[in-house]
């Protein structure tokens, strides 16, 4: 037995999880936790409030707003987190407005509580999401940022299949009871909002400094005041990177249009509209931890490119699909690009702005996300009331192309062609 220990310790993968710090690992258990309480309620918000008489372009409207104030918060967050020096209080505000926004949900109200609880649940988790992050920055070791983001990422989208499955199981058990499913989502989140309080610590030293080619670092870690010329300190290579986000996040709008695209269109059961949340999920699952690993050794622009190339598939199966099943490979897809791209991007992040400044990247890139993401929900909404979902599905596909090109034009003048598969 001890030999087989030794030797299961010793393979590769085996070393890569148990040298992942174990903050990240309490961090992912979380967001296990906040993905399962949120998949219960997102899978069914949209198709309650259309059945509130509420149109697809008002639900766009709900969503771009709802995720603009969420990456808002993403930003000023993480700047007051780098300010602070302090991630778990910034986190605590974050948590408690989550835990409040689904007691909300479980009371029968109107369209605009509905709405203002969509706001507070966006808003929270903003502000405990850049800290978060930047969280795993901090304690992560250098070749291994990727993986760590891949580790965190793959147990919150564990969270999202799980929360899938409940929500089918809540949904039947509650017989079509909306209130009664989104008071049982309640639950996990108030145990993730407990386990921030009483298990995380986070470090009293930010172990590990990611290193930028433009600016160097301090030998010590200052406290970085709140200012706007900080922004300019993120390098030039940071903001090349945003351009490619702002085009890209374009292309990507809510995953609501996913689900209402199967129900109306194909008639998908209103009991089983969760599927279409846990397909998406176990592509973005299992795509995550890889993805993060082999991102640590090769070209993560290359993995970039892949991810929107997925983006561009997905499009084509949801634009063009004929039955549920070609819905349902077009949503694996979806989360595939998802895993792909997101893990990319942070990890891009976290190794090319300055340690104490990574809270304010990490806030850059998410109000970024938050302007792209108001006029691509606001788009696919207004799209698919006047031409039908298939047609948002097929303008995501073209913005998609277009972030690939401008990707191709940012590795050609970083020079990576000729090394495109090293690091």
């Amino acid at each position: 037995m001890t030999e087989k220990k030794l030797a299961f310790e010793n393979h590769p993968s085996a070393k890569l999880l148990f040298h992942i710090p174990v903050l990240v690992w309490m961090l992912g258990g979380m967001m296990f936790l906040v993905n399962l309480s949120y998949i219960m309620v997102y899978s069914y918000i949209g198709i309650y409030m259309k059945s509130l008489g509420v149109t697809m372009g008002w639900i766009g409207v709900v969503e771009g707003i709802a995720e603009g104030c969420s990456y808002l918060m993403k930003l000023f967050s993480g700047m007051f987190s780098d300010y602070l020096r302090h991630r778990k209080p910034v986190m605590l505000v974050g948590y408690s407005m989550i835990v409040i926004s689904r007691l909300i949900f479980s009371l029968p109200l109107g369209f605009f509580p509905l709405f203002a609880a969509r706001l507070v649940e966006r808003i929270g988790n903003g502000i405990q999401s850049t800290p978060r992050d930047t969280m795993v920055a901090d304690v992560s070791p250098p070749d291994r940022i990727g993986t760590c983001y891949g580790l965190k990422r793959t147990l919150a989208q564990a969270g999202s299949l799980v929360g899938a499955l409940c929500g089918i199981g809540a949904m039947m058990w509650a017989a079509g009871d909306y209130q009664k499913i989104f008071q049982i989502a309640a639950i996990p989140a108030f145990v993730a909002f407990l386990i921030l309080i009483f298990f995380i610590q986070e470090p009293k030293k930010f172990a590990h400094s990611a290193v930028s080619s433009e600016i160097p670092l301090p030998e010590e870690k200052k406290r970085a005041p709140v200012r706007w010329s900080n922004l300019g300190n993120l390098g030039s290579s940071f903001w090349l990177l945003m351009g490619l986000t702002a085009v890209f996040m374009l292309s990507r709008f809510g995953e609501t249009f996913l689900i209402i695209h199967a129900s109306i269109n194909f008639n998908l059961d209103i009991k089983y509209a969760s599927t279409v949340m846990l397909v998406m999920n176990a592509g973005w699952c299992l795509s995550s931890y890889p993805v993060g690993v082999l991102a640590d050794r090769m070209n993560r622009y290359l993995f970039l490119a892949m991810g929107i190339l997925f983006l561009i598939l997905a499009d084509h199966f949801l634009a063009s699909a004929t039955t549920l099943f070609w819905v349902y490979a077009g949503c694996f897809f979806w989360g595939v690009q998802y895993g792909v791209t997101q893990n990319v991007f942070l990890s891009l992040i976290a190794e090319t702005v300055p340690s104490d400044l990574r809270g304010t990247g990490f806030g850059c890139y998410y109000i970024i996300c938050a302007i792209s993401a108001y006029f691509a929900d606001c788009m696919a909404g207004i799209l698919s009331e006047r031409y039908g979902e298939a047609a948002a599905f097929s303008v995501s596909g073209v913005i998609a192309m277009v972030a690939l090109l401008f990707l191709i034009m940012m590795i050609g003048r970083k020079n990576f062609i000729p090394k495109f598969l090293k690091k």
